[in-house]
């Protein structure tokens, strides 16, 4: 049993090592990814055939010009599996379905009446049953996983706490699996957005990505070398429940003066739109173009949040020692106006050289990072098995 059990683990390994190659570099032939990984070429040979059988893997054309025998690239067939993401918020869920790249190829927002765990759940099989109804995608295809991402701790599948939502121990992941009858996933929706960067986003080729959330919340997720680092607890990365200022406003965890409760979205656009007298109607997008126009009091508020988060970020950085920062949220609709202020106060707080923040400007990045909770599971065979809640 132990020598089966090795094997196992030894073709576990040699997948996972194969499949991330060809993710990072694409399509190669089986004699590369040899000379690349160390494999023997019957090892690989044995991986590649497996894969091919599942419909993970194609061959491409043979190049032209080599002489003797032709090489035949092998690619990932990211148009072979189907995965669904969903990322949870307060009355609406962000819904896309896509390939195993995370590209979408149908995405819809849908309301939830309430945010009873009862309700959400039957709204996210409602939406997994449109967004395959609505698809247009190769035949065959069929939908391999779900991802949900959640604003809160979860551990194993299961919601520990989310303030915004005021659950407590909601298995969510296994509520959904029930109802749809396929793998489920949950995450804290800044890690999922994490994972996202780091498979095939702007944290692709590095090793250690920090990922900073600035939109209901703060956050500052962190993958080292492909994992998501979640904590004792499930509860890393919660950035924004550092105390900025103990005499500050009610926050949602009910402490006061949380970094959240200043410079969050919501927050910013608020003490903005209180400052000027304006109405409940203005939106950060009339916040940012008042900054555009010189808006000092506009100007001022975001300089003001770039350096407070800057400094934390500081902190980050000083124990994490990221490659990249990848920012998202709502308020990358600031830009330099928030973002030139946090370099440079990061830039002051950092021991070393601070690592580039960079801002992904996609709409879709959080309902796919959900959706990377379920793709991971093909280059990451050291997945908790707990995160399984269901499975077809």
């Amino acid at each position: 049993m132990k020598l089966k059990g090795d094997q196992q683990t030894s073709r576990a390994i040699n997948r996972r090592l194969i499949l991330n190659l060809l993710r990072r570099e694409g399509a190669i032939s089986r004699a590369e990814i040899a000379g690349v990984t160390g494999l023997s070429p019957a090892a690989v040979t044995f991986v590649v055939t497996d894969l091919l059988n599942e419909n993970i893997l194609v061959e491409g054309e043979a190049s032209l010009g080599a002489p003797g025998r032709r090489p035949i690239p092998i690619d990932i067939n990211y148009a072979g599996r189907l995965v669904v993401g969903l990322k949870l918020m307060v009355g609406a869920i962000d819904c896309v379905l896509t390939d195993l790249a995370t590209t979408p190829l149908v995405s819809r927002r849908v309301a939830v009446p309430d945010q009873s765990p009862q309700s959400t759940a039957q709204a996210c099989a409602a939406a997994v049953k449109q967004l395959l109804a609505d698809r247009d995608a190769p035949s065959g295809a069929q939908l391999s996983g779900i991802g949900i991402a959640v604003p809160g701790v979860i551990d194993n599948g299961v919601c520990r706490l989310s303030h915004r939502f005021n659950w407590t121990d909601v298995p969510i992941a296994a509520m959904l699996a029930e109802l749809v009858n396929v793998p489920v996933w949950a995450d804290d929706d800044t890690n999922a957005f994490a994972l996202a960067q780091q498979l095939f986003g702007l944290g692709r080729h590095h090793r250690t990505v920090g990922a900073l959330a600035i939109g209901a919340g703060i956050s500052c997720a962190v993958v080292i070398d492909g994992s998501v680092h979640h904590g004792a607890s499930g509860a890393a990365g919660k950035m924004g429940h550092s105390i900025y200022d103990p005499n500050g406003p009610l926050c949602e965890c009910g402490r006061r003066g949380c970094l959240q409760t200043f410079f969050s979205e919501p927050a910013l656009v608020k003490r903005w739109r209180d400052a000027k007298g304006l109405s409940a109607e203005v939106t950060r997008h009339d916040m940012h173009e008042a900054a555009r126009v010189g808006d000092e009091t506009a100007l001022n508020m975001l300089r003001e949040a770039g350096e407070g988060i800057g400094r934390f970020l500081g902190g980050f950085c000083n124990i994490i020692d990221p490659e990249v920062i990848v920012g998202g949220g709502e308020a990358v609709t600031f830009g330099d106006y928030l973002f030139e202020p946090m370099r440079e106060a990061l830039g002051r707080h950092a021991m070393w050289a601070p690592p580039p923040i960079t801002p992904d400007w996609a709409d879709d990045s959080w309902a796919r990072g959900a959706a990377a909770l379920a793709t991971q599971r093909l280059f990451d065979f050291e997945s908790r098995p707990g995160e399984i809640a269901g499975v077809g």
